[in-house]
């Protein structure tokens, strides 16, 4: 998932040299909720890693 978040931030950034605004903005929004979420179940991995 982490992967796919790279793969859209770098897509953003592409388009955004490009001139491509409507692009670029929205793959970089979903370049930072496929992170977040990437972020939110590796913390939730940790801690429930850590219980067993």
């Amino acid at each position: 998932m982490l992967n796919y978040a790279f793969l859209f931030l770098i897509v953003a950034l592409i388009a955004a040299v490009l001139g491509f605004g409507v692009i670029a903005g929205t793959a970089a929004t979903i370049a930072k909720i496929l992170f977040l979420i990437f972020l939110i179940l590796f913390i939730a991995s940790l801690i429930l890693g850590k219980r067993r």
